[in-house]
């Protein structure tokens, strides 16, 4: 047994050569790292073809509901597809909020999950937030640079909202641009647009 100061004392000693340092400086994992800019790193697997556009890091701004045209920008965003040679792509959204006049305001939703293409030409999609859900969808492209996504299955902690259902409809402007709308269902109101943005390649 030690006493609380030699166990405070222990515990500085072993920080001494790591309290300085944070992510962007940790050495790299002995494994390829993830690319989101398709002339980099790893080749990306033949299976992952079909969501090819969406590879790269995304930002921009966005609004709750589906009226982009009509009010300000509720929320910044960015979100990054990236992958390391298997047959799946990595996801990550961060949100920051914004307000009327376009004033950061304070962190917003973070989603992370996996897009899975499927031998049959359909995808799956797995995310989790950190409000407290888990969602699966399942979709097809609906063309080589939009995507349809629904849910299958939603699984809730019970701090979490109470969303039942939720669609994606993802696709590439003809400006580039990553757009897309979301539609969530509650237990007490049916699927109604949630967010829709569109965010410009800042990387790939």
């Amino acid at each position: 047994m030690t006493s609380g100061d030699e166990a405070i004392e222990a515990a500085a000693a072993r920080a001494s050569g790591t309290r300085v340092k944070n992510l962007d400086s940790l050495p790299p994992l002995p494994i390829p790292a993830d690319t989101a800019n398709l002339r980099q790193g790893p080749g990306l697997d033949d299976a992952c073809l079909s969501l090819l556009p969406l590879v790269g890091a995304w930002r921009g701004t966005g609004m709750f509901g589906n009226s982009p045209h009509d009010a300000a920008a509720q929320f910044g965003q960015q979100i990054t597809v990236s992958h390391d040679g298997r047959p799946f792509l990595r996801y990550e959204s961060v949100t920051w909020l914004l307000s009327e006049s376009g004033e950061v305001t304070g962190p917003g939703a973070r989603e992370l999950g996996w897009f899975r293409p499927q031998p049959d030409g359909s995808v799956e999609l797995l995310v989790a937030h950190a409000e407290g859900r888990i969602e699966v969808f399942y979709g097809r492209p609906r063309s080589a640079t939009s995507w349809a996504l629904s849910t299958d299955g939603v699984w809730r902690t019970p701090s979490g909202p109470p969303v039942i259902g939720a669609t994606r409809l993802y696709g590439i402007t003809a400006d580039g641009k990553l757009a897309y709308v979301e539609e969530r269902a509650h237990e007490d109101a049916e699927l109604a647009p949630h967010a829709s943005a569109a965010l410009e390649r800042i990387a790939g």
